[in-house]
């Protein structure tokens, strides 16, 4: 039988009433994991631990002008070069050319010196544009011809390697600039405790330490509250979807591989500093240590995100075992063998962590 023409409608199942459908508009809440599930968290307790097993082993790993200065020195390079690698590791690619770019821009830069005689500052920025070019030829490659990034600087190492032993032949004296500007040898002896005022001295952390916090500073800000560096974080996480909403993700490679070739000039400056010459073997140990503080730190190897304190923490991780294993007399061979048993040990109790974290939060 029809219903009557001004009959009310029919009340709404109790199920439906009881359920309505989500609003696509609002987003749904994320718990948030607890504070001692923190992946950076994880890592300073690693740090802090590993500094009290080896100074109660070797109390010289406590002596300043011994081991925490060269350390701190030392630190300042690896933190910095995995800085470069974590730029492109943003968009999911990878640089395994960042130890030859920061060779031939090393060259640059001692070529600059002794034969131009120019200063410090001027000598850094000729290297550092020379990085940032070769950075962003790697990147201009890998988006117009589609090849992956593992390829492109894998065939760039290879030419960059030739290159450098050419120009050292054909220009220096085969192995290195031994030229010193004013202010390289304060940057490799001097500390901010050698310079006092009145009867107050500074802390003993080696004057080239601030390059790194600064750089460090640099990328957290760029990739934090920068337009460009969302955009590049964005491309990592989704190609199509970064397109789609409107960004040059074309460009967003290109500047990331530039910013990345940048900063592993800025590692091999501060390399040569340490060692006192601008050399053909500047860069020779970079891989190692690129991927090794951006991958512990918590950044992802898929791209979308990014720790720059991370890459700190697990930078420090890094020398602290290679410094305490040293003083402990280890064999070159075993003492490859303890990092990489350590930093895989790091790395799957970090995860189990992480993911008994997000069981618990999930069931609360």
């Amino acid at each position: 039988m029809s219903r009557p023409p001004h009959a009310p409608p029919s009340p709404p199942a109790a199920s439906d009433a009881a359920l309505p459908a989500p609003d696509p508009a609002v987003p749904v809440p994320v718990r948030a994991l607890p504070l001692w599930a923190n992946p950076r968290l994880g890592l300073l307790v690693l740090l802090v631990i590993l500094v009290v097993v080896f100074s109660s082993l070797r109390s010289e790993f406590l002596n300043t002008s011994l081991t925490l200065e060269p350390m701190q020195a030392d630190l300042s390079v690896t933190v910095v070069v995995g800085l470069a690698q974590l730029s492109v590791l943003s968009l999911g690619h990878m640089n395994l050319a960042v130890g030859r770019i920061a060779a031939v821009s090393a060259f640059a830069m001692g070529w600059a010196y002794d034969k131009l005689s120019v200063p410090l500052p001027v000598g850094l920025l000729i290297g550092l544009a020379v990085g940032a070019l070769v950075g962003a030829a790697a990147g201009w490659t890998i988006q117009a011809t589609g090849v992956n990034s593992f390829v492109v600087t894998l065939a760039l190492d290879f030419g960059l390697v030739g290159l450098v032993s050419l120009l050292y032949s054909g220009v220096g004296d085969g192995v290195a600039f031994h030229v010193h500007p004013a202010g390289m040898d304060s940057l490799r002896n001097d500390t901010f405790s050698d310079y006092c005022t009145g009867s107050v001295c500074g802390p003993p952390v080696p004057l080239i330490v601030p390059i790194a916090l600064v750089a460090a500073l640099a990328v957290g800000l760029l990739f934090r509250y920068a337009r460009l560096g969302r955009e590049i974080l964005m491309t990592g996480s989704g190609l199509k979807a970064a397109e789609l909403s409107g960004i040059p993700t074309a460009r967003r490679v290109v500047q990331a591989h530039s910013l990345s070739g940048l900063l592993a000039a800025l590692a091999g400056f501060l390399l040569a500093i340490n060692n006192g010459a601008f050399s053909a073997d500047i860069g020779s140990q970079f891989l190692l240590p690129s991927f090794l503080g951006p991958v512990l730190g918590g950044t992802l190897l898929a791209g979308g995100a990014v720790s720059v304190i991370g890459t700190v923490l697990g930078a420090a991780i890094t020398e602290v075992i290679q410094t305490g294993l040293t003083l402990l007399q280890f064999q070159v061979e075993k003492l490859k063998i303890f990092i990489g048993l350590v930093l895989l040990a790091a790395l799957s109790l970090d995860r189990v962590r992480h993911v008994v974290a997000e069981r618990r939060g999930g069931g609360a």
